[in-house]
C-alpha cells in the first residue's frame, strides 16, 4: 500500500504520527510548527502544514527566536517533547543558525527544515542563493553541519523514507539530541512520490533507563566509602532523567553535599541541610569552599563548562578523583574520570543500595548544614540590602522580590547579561523547573522566546522572564506572538542603559567598561561616552500589544507582580536598576585572557592578577 504525496505533504504526515514513550507515559511528541514562509518553503511546507490543521503551524517574527522558543519548550518536557521549525532559503535559514547552535550545546531537541536551492540547478542562481566558484553542491543550509548532531539533505523523495527515522532516533536519543537539521530543496518539497504507507503508522519512540556496567559502579561504591570529603556537583542531566527525588533521598541518607551547575540548579531544594547552592565561578562562597577540599568529585549529568570549574581551578585537593554520572560516553569520561554511563535516576538508585551503611562524617555533615543555614541568613540580607537606596534599586533586590513572590512550581528563565550570576549564587529555587537558565551558550535574546516556548510547554505554571535592557533590544520580537496566540506570562524588563556583564568584565581586565554603555558619542573624545540615550523601552513594548506596568522600587513591583497575575495577557514590567551596585563574587575564579602587552596601568595590575590565578588551574587527565 502507498500514499502519492508531496515530500513536504509526507514529513508533516510522518511527524504527526510520532509519539514519545518513558515510564509508561506516552504522548505525541511534536508540539506543532514554528515557520516563517518564504520562497524557499511557501509552496512545500505552507502548503503542507495548511493542509493539516491537527498539526498546528505558529507563525513567528523572528527565525532565530522561533528556535529559542522550541528549545525552552523541550527544556520544560525533560527533551520529552520538541517542535519543528521552518523557514525560507538564506537568510531566514541563517538566522536559525544560533538558536541551532544552541540546541545543540546544551543537548536539546529541536527539529529544523530550512528550505533550500533548486535540486535540478535549472533556474540558478536564485533569489538568495550563495554561489560557490569551486562547487554547485553546496549552499547556506551547510552552515548547520557543525552545529547540527543530525544534517542531511533530501534530493529525491525517496531518501526521505530512510532520513525521517533517523532524524527520529537522533531526537529522541538522550545522549546524542540537539538540533537536527533536515534541509529541504524548495523543488524537491512539492514533488510528489509513492510513499509507502507504513511510514505514515503512529511510532512509538521508548526512552529507556540504561543501566551502568556492574563492575563501574561497585568501584563507584568502593571510592565513595573511602572518601573523606565527597561533593557531588549535580547538572541538567539530573533534572531531564527525574532523578530530583532520587537524589534528595540519596543525599539525605548519605549527607554528601550538593552543589548544583546553572543547569542543575533546582535538581534539589535550596533548604535541604546537605545543598550548598550554585558550585563554580558565580557559586557560593561555602559551595566553593566544600570543592576546594572535595578528595571526591561525584558528576552526575554535568558537562563540566569553564563556570562549573571555574575554568579548572576550584577542585584543589591534590588527590581529587572523579566518578561521572552520565547519558552520555563523551561527558562521563571528562577530568580522567571513572566513567559510570546510564540514566542518572537507576544509577543513583543502584548506587544507593550499593552504600547501605555508608554516612560521611557526622562533623562533615553537620558543617554542610550549617553552611546550608548560613548562606540563606546572607541570601536574605543581599535581597534586604537595597530596600532604603534611592532609585535606581539594585538588581539583587528585584531578585529577591520576585523570588519571594513566586509559587514553588512557577519557573524563573534568563539566559544572559549580569543576572545569571546573581542568580546562580541566591535563587532560592523549590521545583526541578523552577530555575531555567539557558547557560550553555548564554544567548542575549533567548529570553523572551523562552518565555513563549515555557508557557506552551506547561500552561499549568506562571512563567517570569528576567530580561536585560541588552536581551530586550536585540530580540523582543515574540512578544507579538504571544498577544496573537494568547499565551500569557510576565517579562521583568531591566534598564541599566548598557552591558552590565560585560561592563564589569571588562573593568576586571582593565579597559575600564570601554564600549559597554548606551551613549551619545563626545565630538571632543571621539568615544561613547557622552549622555546615555533617550530610548524608552516601556513605550516599545507597550507599542508591541503588551501590558506595560512600571516600577520604580520594592512596593510597586511587588504590586506589579500582583496585578500581572490577573491581567488578560503578556505583561511586562519595567523597571531601572543599578548599573554598579552588584552582587560579589566569592574567591573563585573564570578565565578571560588579558592583554600581556599595554600602555594602561589598570590593565597591567590586571595581567599580573591574571599570571597569578593561571597558577591555579589544574590538567585532569
Amino acid at each position: 500500500m502507498t500514499r502519492r504525496l508531496t515530500v513536504a505533504q509526507a514529513t508533516i504526515a510522518f511527524l504527526k504520527n510520532q509519539y514519545i514513550e518513558r515510564d509508561g507515559i506516552e504522548e505525541p511528541y511534536f508540539g506543532g510548527c514554528f515557520g516563517i514562509f518564504g520562497h524557499g518553503n511557501v509552496a512545500g511546507l505552507g502548503q503542507a502544514l495548511q493542509q493539516n490543521p491537527d498539526f498546528r503551524y505558529y507563525q513567528c517574527r523572528n527565525e532565530q527566536s522561533m528556535v529559542h522558543t522550541a528549545v525552552a519548550y523541550a527544556k520544560v518536557k525533560n527533551r520529552l517533547g520538541a517542535f519543528v521549525c521552518t523557514t525560507s532559503i538564506g537568510p531566514g535559514a541563517t538566522n536559525m543558525i544560533t538558536g541551532a547552535a544552541l540546541a545543540t550545546i546544551n543537548r536539546l531537541p529541536v527539529l529544523l527544515l530550512p528550505g533550500d536551492i533548486f535540486a535540478t540547478r535549472e533556474p540558478n542562481p536564485v533569489l538568495q542563493q550563495l554561489e560557490s566558484a569551486v562547487t554547485q553542491d553546496i549552499s547556506v543550509n551547510d552552515c548547520f553541519k557543525p552545529v547540527s548532531k543530525y544534517w542531511d539533505r533530501i534530493n529525491r523523495p525517496e531518501q526521505l523514507i530512510y532520513s525521517l527515522p533517523e532524524v527520529m532516533r537522533v531526537l529522541t536519543s538522550q545522549s546524542e539530541m540537539g538540533a537536527v537539521t533536515l534541509s529541504m530543496p524548495q523543488d524537491v518539497q512539492t514533488h510528489a512520490y509513492d510513499f509507502p504507507e507504513t511510514l505514515f503508522q503512529k511510532r512509538v519512540w521508548h526512552v529507556g533507563r540504561p543501566r551502568p556496567d556492574v563492575a563501574t559502579i561497585q568501584k563507584a561504591a568502593e571510592w565513595i566509602k573511602t572518601s573523606k570529603n565527597p561533593v557531588i556537583v549535580s547538572g541538567g542531566g539530573a533534572i531531564y532523567s527525574g532523578a530530583s527525588e532520587t537524589l534528595h533521598q540519596f543525599a539525605t541518607k548519605t549527607g554528601i553535599p550538593v552543589g548544583e551547575t546553572f543547569a542543575g540548579k533546582g535538581s534539589v531544594r535550596y533548604d535541604a541541610p546537605y545543598c550548598v547552592g550554585g558550585l563554580g565561578a558565580t557559586g557560593t562562597k561555602y559551595a566553593i569552599e566544600i570543592a576546594n577540599e572535595a578528595d571526591l568529585v561525584i558528576g552526575i549529568g554535568t558537562r563540566y563548562s569553564d563556570f562549573t570549574t571555574a575554568s579548572k581551578s576550584i577542585f584543589k585537593n591534590p588527590d581529587v578523583r572523579f566518578i561521572n554520572i552520565n547519558i552520555s560516553e563523551f561527558d562521563a569520561f571528562k577530568h580522567a574520570a571513572l566513567p559510570v554511563v546510564g540514566d542518572a535516576k537507576v544509577i543513583v538508585e543502584e548506587l544507593s543500595g550499593l552504600l547501605v551503611d555508608y554516612q560521611v562524617d557526622s562533623d562533615y555533615r553537620q558543617r554542610v548544614a550549617d553552611m546550608n543555614k548560613a548562606w540563606d541568613d546572607e541570601v536574605t540580607q543581599i535581597y534586604l540590602d537595597g530596600n532604603s537606596t534611592a532609585p535606581p534599586i539594585d538588581q539583587a533586590v528585584v531578585i529577591g522580590t520576585l523570588n519571594s513572590f513566586m509559587d514553588d512550581r512557577d519557573v524563573m528563565i534568563n539566559a544572559s547579561g549580569s543576572a545569571p550570576g546573581d542568580l546562580h549564587k541566591l535563587w532560592r529555587a523549590t521545583d526541578p523547573k523552577n530555575f531555567h537558565l539557558e547557560y550553555g551558550f548564554s544567548c542575549m535574546g533567548y529570553e523572551i522566546a523562552a518565555g513563549l516556548g515555557a508557557k506552551m510547554a506547561d500552561p499549568s505554571r506562571e512563567i517570569y522572564v528576567i530580561c536585560g535592557d541588552g536581551g530586550y533590544l536585540m530580540n523582543n520580537s515574540e512578544i507579538v506572538t504571544a498577544i496573537q496566540e494568547g499565551v500569557r506570562f510576565t517579562i521583568l524588563l531591566l534598564n541599566n542603559n548598557g552591558f552590565a556583564s560585560i561592563g564589569g568584565l571588562s573593568e576586571s581586565i582593565g579597559s575600564e567598561r570601554f564600549g559597554t554603555m548606551y551613549q551619545y558619542r563626545e565630538e571632543s573624545s571621539g568615544q561613547l561616552s557622552g549622555g546615555f540615550l533617550p530610548v524608552d523601552l516601556a513605550k516599545n513594548a507597550e507599542s508591541l500589544g503588551a501590558n506595560v506596568v512600571r516600577a520604580i522600587d520594592k512596593t510597586s513591583l511587588e504590586s506589579a507582580l500582583a496585578a500581572s497575575k490577573t491581567a488578560d495577557r503578556l505583561t511586562v514590567i519595567y523597571i531601572e536598576t543599578s548599573l554598579y551596585r552588584t552582587v560579589k563574587g566569592y574567591h573563585a575564579w573564570w578565565e578571560v585572557p588579558v592583554a600581556e602587552v599595554s600602555e594602561s596601568e589598570s590593565v597591567q595590575k590586571a595581567f599580573e592578577t591574571y599570571r597569578e590565578n593561571k597558577k591555579t588551574q589544574r590538567v585532569f587527565l
